[in-house]
């Protein structure tokens, strides 16, 4: 297995802080949105990304939750496996806002579809946009991009992309896996 670290140590922060800078442009003060990081991995993306924001902009009330979408996705019934649900803390209606969706990695974009499908359990959102770390370019099967990029990665479908995060595996970085 061949391992190249294409992400870590402060490169891994300066890629957050600039996706946050680009959030601030398109949000402003942020009264009319709300950051929802797709659990589990999106999550720590979401964290960090509301953590970052209430640095730069204090006064600014930001609306940050998390989303479960086990039970929407497409592919639970193939699982032999029950599926491993996590918690869905949103305690915010979404009517009318602007929503930015989070997550870690964005390849086929069915992970995306399920949580546009969460989503409206909370209202009908004025726009959706998404929000990725990594985005593989080349797998989507469904026309989903997203609108902020921490970073874009060509890879064929036998490759991984792992992210991993201080606050679970001990180190932020993000590594591409290949057979030899």
């Amino acid at each position: 297995m061949q391992k190249l670290t294409l992400l870590d140590g402060q490169k891994f922060q300066i890629t957050i802080q600039r996706l946050c800078h680009q959030l601030i442009e398109n949000h402003n003060d942020f009264s009319e949105s709300a950051i929802v990081g797709i659990q589990p991995r999106g999550a720590y993306l979401a964290k960090r990304i509301g953590d970052e924001l209430r640095r730069l902009q204090p006064k600014a009330n930001i609306l940050q939750g998390n989303l479960d979408i086990t039970f929407f996705r497409d592919d639970i019934r193939t699982n032999k496996d029950l599926p491993q649900a996590s918690a869905t803390e949103i305690d915010f209606i979404v009517e009318n806002k602007n929503v930015v969706l989070v997550d870690d990695v964005l390849w086929t974009g069915r992970t995306i579809r399920a949580a546009l499908d969460a989503l409206l359990a909370f209202g009908r959102p004025r726009k959706v946009e998404l929000l990725v770390l990594v985005d593989r370019r080349f797998s989507r099967q469904l026309p989903i991009e997203p609108d902020y990029i921490g970073i874009q990665v060509d890879s064929v479908d036998s490759q991984k992309v792992l992210v991993s995060w201080e606050e679970t595996d001990k180190k932020d970085q993000i590594i591409l896996l290949s057979e030899k």
